[in-house]
Order: C-alpha cells, then sequence, then structure tokens
C-alpha cells in the first residue's frame, strides 16, 4: 500500500507519477483506471471520477491526455499559449467565430458535452449548430486554455470556463523553461529513479525545453546532486548521487498486471535499457503481423518482466477471457510465478466484475493444462 487506501490515496498516487494517461480503447478497463488498479488497493473508478469533481486533479495534455494534480496546472500553459498561437495540436484551421459563439453559449447558460451539440444538430432546432466542426471548436477551446473539463459523464467531456473550473489558489504564472525544466527532472526522478534525458522530456518537442533539461542536468552531475551511469547497452541515466549505496528495496510476492499505458512502461526505450524488456503495444500493428495480441499486458514480478498477457473482459458474460499468456525466459521458479499470476487475475477478475474466466493459449505450451486447471477452479 504505497499511497495508502481510499481517494486520498488516489491522489497521492498521482502526486508521485506525475500524470496518469487517458486511453480509449476498452477491451479492458480504460488504462487511467488500470494504472490506479496497480497502485491503490481497492481502486474504484469513482475515485478518479470525485477528483476531478473536488478540483485535485485536471484533464490535459502531458506527452497524450491525462490527468494531472491541480497544483501543476501552470505547467500545462507553455503548451497552451503556443496553441493559442498557433502551434498545431488536431486541426489546421481554427473556426475563430464558431469558438466565439460556443464560449459565450457557455458563459451564459453553463457547462456543456460535445453530445449535447449533436443532438440540437440531429433535432434541427438550430441551423449552425453542426457537430463536428462545434466539437473540434471545443477541443480547441480546451487546448488553448479558455475551456476546463469540469466533469464527465460516462466517458463524454463536460467542458466549461477555466475561471469556473480552475481553483482561485492556484498559480497561474507562465513558467520560465529553466523551471519547467526543474519540474519535469523532479517528477521524473521521483517517479522512475533513473532516469534519461529523452526520458524527461518525453515526447515533448519544445527544444528551448529540451536544452533547459540538458543544462540542468549537466549543472546537477557537475555539482555532485547527481550520478551519471552508462547501462550495459550504453544508454546513459542520471539518479541522485548516493542511491546506489542505500539497500535495495524489499520486493513482496505479487505480480502485477501493468497496463500498456502505465507510467512504468510507457517509455519503451527505457523499458528496455532498464529492464530488458522489448515491448510493443499491438492494437495498432495489422493483425496478421501481431506476436502477442491486440492489447497485451506486460506482467510484472520481482522487479522484473516476466511475461505479457492478452486478454478481453466481456462484460456482460461477466467473463475474463485470457486470448493468450506468454511467458519469457527468466531466473524464477515458474511455480512461484504461476501461485502469483493466479492472485493477481483473482483481483483482476474482481476490478471487471468477472466471475469466470478463460484461457485460449499459454506459451511454453507445456503450462498450459496446470493454469487452464487452475484458472477453472477460480470459476
Amino acid at each position: 500500500k504505497p499511497f495508502g487506501n481510499g481517494v486520498n490515496a488516489v491522489r497521492r498516487a498521482i502526486q508521485h507519477l506525475g500524470y496518469i494517461q487517458i486511453d480509449t480503447i476498452s477491451v479492458i478497463e480504460r488504462a487511467h483506471h488500470h494504472v490506479l488498479f496497480s497502485r491503490v488497493p481497492n481502486y474504484q473508478p469513482t475515485m478518479l471520477d470525485k477528483l476531478l469533481s473536488q478540483r485535485h486533479v485536471f484533464e490535459y495534455w502531458s506527452h497524450a491526455a491525462a490527468y494531472l494534480p491541480v497544483e501543476d496546472y501552470r505547467f500545462s500553459l507553455p503548451y497552451k499559449q503556443a496553441i493559442k498561437d498557433g502551434q498545431v495540436h488536431w486541426f489546421k484551421n481554427k473556426d475563430e467565430q464558431l469558438m466565439a459563439e460556443l464560449l459565450e453559449r457557455i458563459r451564459i447558460d453553463g457547462p456543456l458535452r460535445a453530445r449535447d451539440i449533436e443532438t440540437e444538430a440531429k433535432s434541427k432546432k438550430s441551423e449552425w449548430w453542426d457537430w463536428k466542426p462545434a466539437k473540434k471548436a471545443l477541443e480547441q477551446l480546451f487546448m488553448q486554455g479558455d475551456l476546463m473539463v469540469s466533469s464527465r459523464e460516462g466517458f463524454q467531456k463536460v467542458y466549461d470556463l477555466t475561471e469556473r473550473v480552475l481553483p482561485s489558489d492556484i498559480n497561474t504564472a507562465l513558467p520560465s523553461d529553466a523551471e519547467f525544466a526543474k519540474h519535469l527532472l523532479d517528477q521524473q526522478l521521483r517517479c522512475h529513479g533513473l532516469v534519461s534525458l529523452k526520458g524527461i522530456t518525453y515526447l515533448r518537442r519544445n527544444s528551448g525545453l529540451k536544452q533547459a533539461v540538458k543544462a540542468l542536468v549537466d549543472a546537477q552531475v557537475d555539482a555532485g546532486v547527481l550520478t551519471q551511469v552508462q547501462l550495459h547497452n550504453e544508454a546513459m541515466f542520471y539518479l541522485p548521487a548516493g542511491a546506489l549505496d542505500e539497500k535495495m528495496p524489499r520486493l513482496n510476492q505479487q505480480l502485477r498486471i501493468v497496463s500498456p499505458f502505465d507510467n512504468a512502461v510507457i517509455q519503451r526505450d527505457r523499458l528496455l535499457s532498464v529492464f530488458d524488456f522489448d515491448y510493443q503495444i499491438e492494437c495498432y500493428v495489422p493483425e496478421a503481423k501481431r506476436k502477442f495480441g491486440y492489447f497485451s499486458l506486460p506482467l510484472l514480478y520481482q522487479g522484473a518482466f516476466v511475461g505479457r498477457m492478452d486478454c478481453k473482459a466481456h462484460r456482460k458474460e461477466r467473463c475474463l477471457e485470457i486470448k493468450s499468456l506468454h511467458f519469457e525466459v527468466h531466473h524464477f521458479d515458474q511455480d512461484a510465478i504461476n501461485t502469483a499470476f493466479l492472485e493477481a487475475i483473482k483481483k483482476f477478475m474482481a476490478f471487471h466484475s468477472c466471475d469466470s474466466v478463460t484461457l485460449t493459449e499459454v506459451q511454453p505450451k507445456a503450462l498450459f493444462q496446470t493454469l487452464r486447471r487452475a484458472l477453472g477452479d477460480l470459476n
């Protein structure tokens, strides 16, 4: 229980990680809920909704759509300003008139969903409320900071004016590149412990920010604050001075079923360098070229990634379908891993409200009968 229990534990987890990536894929529970389930005992999706409604977190873009600690709001401002100044995010052409009309409507009538506009367009009560341009305009207003997400209804965003959503005590000063660099370095060290220059600014294109990060890291290495280490593949990483002299953390016997968008695995180069785990999410790969399945989930045990599982939650049937289960070559006792895997599946089934589980394929094949019988006992 690294963060405790309940809603406050969820808040502490997000503050520690720096962001929780939002994803739309729903073959199992969505990624943002899965990431928190992996860290907070008895996590429920309503906990994240509560944090959003209480204004402890906000939605915006990190390297992708994300929930972020509201205390970090000011570090969303550089990208918002860049979007407002003409940097393209999704849409090349802004409809300034439509954006102004939508902004005024929200100002007068209150929060608005894209679905509200879709409904009006279909009812033909208004000629100019065309859904697709209006939805783009709402997203543009959101990306440039005029609107925020005040809540979600299902997976639908509810937009409202930023001044009505953002708590009044939140710092809104635009950070300098140097301030932003320190924020990212502190965040990545807190989250990962061991960081690379590429990882600190993961998928960020701001050249000034990258230069500021490099200057800060170089200065902290020179000052003895950070230690530089070169890994077996010649990748260069940084960690706090003295960290390698501390006692190794105690590892328990739990196996974690990890989301493909989890903070621990999202930087694939880091995953390969530090854990020697070559991982690719294959939902974007043509079916014929997939090796491990549409949405394979890394399996973490005793500080090592020992396999991956492709599965789907059939919600109406309350059944978790394990389409394929692949174990890697590792130095652990396979019986211990099997035991830990079964315990993890019990929790994973409960998280998805599933009463039964099926298994189709296992690699190595010699494990199939043993695991199928053991999983059958859970039904």
